[in-house]
């Protein structure tokens, strides 16, 4: 009756809609039923036209052979409660009162900590419109729907923004920034104003900051005291956990009044990062997944969040963690403040913006259709497959002695073949990929960041998460899986006013690629 592998059971279950199961004992097996009474009757029916059917007589083993048998005895589980239907018509009807109920004892939250500059709000319309185009072609764009509001006039200087917060300005001085990136100064004063921002910019613009320091204000300034509300206050949602340990780094560069941040991610110490939790913290800096984790099992208290960044928004529905997404931002109180940063504007991103911003402004830094990198030299190098090892050790061969270069590869096997071969013939080298062990990844980055060793292989997961300023060059040797990603790769040299070059092996498999590739070198004036 069963069948191989419990298959008849299965179907069974699938044809009744009913849970079966057989308890095995020493003569005897009891059959559980579980579900509702209607369910339970047609699993009971479906089983004795089985046994009737097959024809099978069932004896209680060797001690009770010649006696009679008999048909399975059926046990119905006692006391089984009826079970009404679900309303769903009034579930929907009453979600509002629901959703009321879930957050009314919450306290009030502040978002407005603004004060313009008089150099800022003397700018003229033509000097705003200017300053814009001059750097970098920003488009800024209020998605409320009916009557528009005015979109900020930019910061020039730090002090136009953050005058009235010394601590803030102390900070800066000490890290040494001259002035403020183009999505900072026009990202800053949409977010003091407490308004939900969507940032989209390349890699390597200073997002992490635009959205950092006005968090920071933010976190501060609420009228409950941080030690009274129950939870962290800033939650940083970043798609790999080199992109939240690069966050976090962030956050301790900057120390502002005592605020404590934790990052937390998957093949991280879960006991102590729960450990950590639980004693109080201001920012969490966190993966999905690892956040869904603890959010299910009671460990974090997301209702006190009023400040949420979302870095990396179209890499994390990339990587597939939308319904994560979801899952916590259930936990997270509606009305709360919301940044957004990507580095591309696809339809996915926009959907998720819908869904999880309110009335948002959105600022564009460059093209929307992924502007080149223009201080990297970009090179393209045509060759057949079984040549690319050979060229990629004479391009090492010619690197200088204080060159840097990130070699990224499509598979994490190429990344260990590759890594093996140059140890092999006496190079020192790092890979970094998602099979390694989270203490080697992060070894590896530790490695490259201070020189330890010139060369790192990689897989895509470091193309967003990688933050090393001097790395001067990028190497493609596989070409990577549509012409996003390439720009990401692109964009991991030629930062903070340096520039790179990337070399890129093309073969006849990328060829499908090309159009795309010959763009992206037309816009950068390198054809």
């Amino acid at each position: 009756i069963t069948g191989r592998g419990g298959a008849k059971i299965r179907e069974l279950e699938e044809s009744s809609g009913a849970r079966i199961q057989v308890i095995k004992g020493t003569y005897e097996a009891e059959v559980k039923i579980s579900g509702s009474v209607a369910v339970q009757n047609k699993a009971k029916v479906l089983i004795e036209d089985t046994v009737t059917r097959l024809g099978q007589n069932y004896t209680r083993g060797a001690t009770e052979k010649g006696k009679e048998c008999k048909h399975l005895d059926l046990v119905k589980p006692e006391n089984t409660p009826q079970k009404s239907a679900i309303n769903w018509a009034s579930i929907r009807e009453n979600k509002a009162r629901y959703e009321a109920m879930k957050w009314a004892d919450l306290p009030p939250i502040e978002k407005n900590f603004y004060k313009e500059s008089s150099r800022t709000a003397s700018m003229s319309q033509e000097e705003v419109e200017l300053w814009r185009m001059e750097n970098n072609n920003i488009i800024c764009n209020d998605l409320k729907e009916g009557e528009k509001r005015c979109i900020p006039n930019p910061v020039c200087k730090f002090e136009d923004v953050f005058e009235h917060y010394p601590d803030v300005m102390a900070n800066i001085r000490k890290v040494g920034f001259q002035k403020p990136t183009p999505i900072q100064s026009q990202a800053w004063p949409i977010i003091l104003q407490g308004i939900d921002l969507i940032g989209v910019a390349q890699t390597g613009t200073g997002k992490t900051l635009a959205y950092l320091m006005p968090g920071f204000i933010h976190l501060d300034s609420q009228p409950i005291p941080r030690d009274q509300r129950g939870g962290p206050g800033m939650l940083v949602l970043a798609p790999t956990r080199e992109l939240a340990l690069q966050v976090e780094a962030e956050c301790a560069k900057y120390t502002y009044k005592g605020i404590k941040s934790i990052c937390i991610y998957g093949g991280g110490d879960r006991k102590g990062q729960i450990n950590v939790v639980t004693k109080g913290v201001d920012i969490v800096i966190a993966t999905p997944g690892r956040l869904n984790d603890l959010q299910m099992n009671s460990f974090i208290n997301l209702k006190s969040i009023t400040y949420l960044a979302s870095n990396e928004a179209d890499r994390m529905l990339d990587i597939g963690f939308e319904p994560q997404i979801m899952k916590i931002l259930i936990d997270v109180r509606p009305d709360r403040q919301t940044v957004m940063t990507s580095a591309t504007w696809p339809d996915g991103v926009r959907r998720l913006a819908k869904s999880y911003l309110k009335n948002p402004m959105i600022v564009y830094v460059g093209t929307l259709d992924l502007a080149a990198v223009n201080t990297v030299e970009q090179r393209v190098v045509v060759i057949p497959e079984e040549e690319k090892r050979a060229f990629t050790r004479y391009f090492i061969d010619s690197l200088k002695p204080k060159d840097k270069v990130i070699v990224f590869v499509g598979r994490k096997l190429t990344a260990d073949d590759l890594a093996s071969d140059f140890g092999l013939q006496g190079i020192p080298v790092q890979s970094l990929h998602g099979n390694r062990e989270q203490c080697d990844r992060e070894q590896a980055l530790d490695d490259f960041k201070k020189g330890k060793v010139r060369i790192l292989i990689a897989t895509d997961l470091a193309s967003r998460g990688l933050d090393v300023h001097d790395i001067t060059h990028v190497f493609n040797f596989d070409f990577p899986r549509n012409i996003e990603e390439y720009v990401h790769r692109v964009g991991r040299t030629g930062r903070a006013g340096r520039t790179g070059e990337a070399v890129t092996l093309v073969t006849k498999n990328d060829w499908r690629v090309a159009s795309e590739l010959i763009d992206i070198l037309e816009r950068a004036n390198q054809v």
